[in-house]
């Protein structure tokens, strides 16, 4: 009888969750802005200052993230399908390769702070910034972030994950650095095709990383840490981790929309 009355509880539970979700992702496809490209520009607007100078573009339209933020989402991207071949691997990268990943970090700060100082007129800088600086020390902390997530999730959510690095030493690392090169080499080489499926890609794994994340957060308030072997044991998690990526979006959006009173990005 008990065993029922949970059944129907998980039950209402889920056709709740489902409507939600329903609803939620309706409501944000409805109000933002129309087409696939639009879908990606509301994505990226809940994120980056989308500002026109520091983007790249396709042709005339714009991309729906910065050149920063564009290469952090595709080197996050990169180094999620370079982790896969290791399976449940849910340690963090060995101790020497943390300096190759700090470097990485620093790189990032430092042209990141430089190229806000250019805001200020007559503030210091180190050199005068571009989009192709943006986009490089963006790759390296796409790396970074999923370099850390990617276990971080297999630790977190399964019974059986292994106690081993996704990467093991440099050899790794200069494969995913060749991965990054021949991104950065088909970006600048501005074809059109290549460069509307990177906008895609790159606001896409926000969508992810966000759900991933969320997942990880929801898994751990239910106390269910390590409690699951099939993948299809997470779907229900995982379609909340989506609902609060969605929210957060929308909400992002909301408040920035109501803020600027346009989907334009920031003018400086």
């Amino acid at each position: 009888m008990e065993n029922d009355k949970k059944q129907k509880y998980y039950l209402i539970l889920k056709i709740v969750l489902i409507l939600g979700a329903v609803t939620l992702l309706g409501l944000w496809l409805w109000f933002s802005p129309p087409g696939v490209f639009g879908k990606a520009d509301a994505i990226g607007y809940a994120v980056c200052h989308q500002i026109a100078e520091r983007s790249f573009t396709i042709g005339e339209r714009k991309f729906p993230l910065c050149a920063r933020c564009t290469g952090m989402y595709l080197g996050a991207f990169i180094t999620f399908v370079y982790q896969l071949k290791r399976k449940r691997a849910g340690a963090l990268p060995p101790r020497k390769l943390w300096f190759f990943f700090g470097l990485l970090f620093v790189l990032f700060a430092i042209d990141g702070s430089n190229s806000y100082l250019h805001f200020f007129e007559n503030a210091p800088s180190l050199y005068e910034p571009n989009n192709t600086f943006r986009l490089i020390t963006g790759l390296g902390l796409g790396m970074c972030m999923a370099a850390v997530l990617y276990p971080i999730f297999h630790q977190t959510m399964w019974d059986d994950w292994i106690d081993n690095p996704t990467m093991h030493s440099y050899v790794d690392i200069l494969k995913l650095i060749l991965y990054t090169i021949v991104i950065f080499f088909i970006i600048s080489s501005e074809n059109s095709i290549f460069m509307f499926l990177f906008a895609l890609l790159s606001t896409g794994t926000i969508l992810f990383m966000l759900g991933l994340i969320y997942t990880v957060l929801i898994t751990m308030l239910l106390k269910k840490e390590n409690s699951f072997h099939q993948v299809s044991e997470i779907k229900w998690l995982a379609l909340t981790g989506f609902c609060c990526a969605i929210a957060q979006i929308a909400t992002m959006d909301l408040l920035r929309y109501r803020l600027t009173g346009t989907w334009a990005g920031f003018s400086f």
